[in-house]
C-alpha cells in the first residue's frame, strides 16, 4: 500500500459526511479548531512515517479518530459538499501541510536529516501527543 494513503482516508471520511446543516452561522471549516488541529496532527504524523523509516500509522487509532472526526463534522452542521470544497482547495491543503511543517520543525525536524524525524517521531509517541497517537515505531 502506498505511504500516501493516510490523507486520503482522513478526507474520504471527511467527505462521507452528508447531513444537512443544523447549525446557522457555524464557522469556516478553515477556522473550525478542533478539525484543523486534527487534520494538522494527521499531516504532521503522515510527514513522519513516510520520512523515518521506523515509523508507522497505528490503524486502528487513526480510523476510530477519523470516525470521531466525523461525527464531530456532522454535530458541527457540516455538509459534504461544504467538506468536499475545503479538501480539494489547495490553498487549504498548502496551509495544513504548512502548520504541520511549521509544528515538526518547533519540535526539532530538520529537512534533510531523517534521523530528526525518527527523534520527533520518537518523542510524539512517548509524550502522548495527538500526533503521536497516530504513529507507533518497530525501535
Amino acid at each position: 500500500m502506498s505511504r500516501t494513503w493516510f490523507p486520503s482516508v482522513v478526507a474520504a471520511l471527511l467527505i462521507a459526511v452528508s447531513c444537512p446543516a443544523i447549525a446557522q452561522g457555524k464557522v469556516p471549516l478553515a477556522e473550525e479548531v478542533h478539525i484543523n488541529e486534527q487534520l494538522v496532527a494527521a499531516a504532521a504524523g503522515d510527514i513522519l512515517r513516510q520520512t523515518c523509516p521506523s515509523l508507522s500509522a497505528r490503524m486502528l487509532v487513526v480510523l476510530l479518530k477519523m470516525k470521531r472526526l466525523e461525527s464531530y463534522a456532522r454535530s458541527k452542521g457540516y455538509d459534504e459538499n461544504e467538506v468536499t470544497i475545503f479538501l480539494k482547495d489547495k490553498a487549504e491543503k498548502a496551509r495544513v501541510r504548512a502548520a504541520a511543517v511549521a509544528y515538526l520543525v518547533a519540535a526539532g525536524v530538520r529537512e534533510g536529516d531523517v534521523d530528526s524525524y525518527c527523534t520527533v517521531g520518537q518523542a510524539e509517541i512517548a509524550d502522548a501527543t495527538l500526533v503521536g497517537s497516530l504513529l507507533w515505531s518497530s525501535k
